[in-house]
């Protein structure tokens, strides 16, 4: 006795749809790898370019600093009582630093000079402490360093 093997059309189209979700399921699952991968790419390649483009910025930032010091140097230079109590700015470029000179400070016969710059979220602030003669009016370098915010 053999029995005939009988499928309905409803096993057949059943069956269809299974394999077309297995695949359906497969392609998301790919899409999704492809994107996770393309993001943590992109991601990556930002980070990169940023922290060059952080240093950049914190080295002119530091140079226009620096150049605050000098123009304040110069006008110490020029005139020995020169003082700044409110800052002053100094353009470089589109940029600029602002400086505050303060005479008798830290000690008297002295000048501190703080300048700072900020370019792109980076800064950097300057402190210059020169020794001020009363009556030649020569400068001489006390001490500039770096200040931490």
């Amino acid at each position: 006795m053999t029995t005939a093997t009988h499928y309905s059309l409803f096993t057949i189209h059943y069956s269809r749809r299974r394999d077309g979700q297995a695949a359906l399921s497969f392609v998301f699952l790919i899409g999704v790898i492809v994107l996770s991968i393309g993001v943590a790419v992109a991601f990556l390649a930002n980070s990169f370019l940023s922290s060059g483009y952080g240093y950049q910025a914190a080295n002119r930032a530091m140079s226009l600093a620096s150049a605050g010091a000098e123009d304040a140097l110069m006008r110490l230079a020029r005139n020995k009582d020169f003082s700044s109590v409110s800052s002053y700015s100094v353009p470089v470029g589109s940029d600029s630093a602002s400086v505050t000179v303060n005479q008798n400070s830290p000690v008297a016969g002295q000048a501190k000079i703080v300048s700072s710059a900020t370019v792109f979220f980076q800064q950097r602030k300057l402190q210059v402490i020169v020794s001020v003669d009363s009556t030649t009016g020569q400068i001489s370098l006390v001490s500039w360093q770096l200040l931490t915010l």
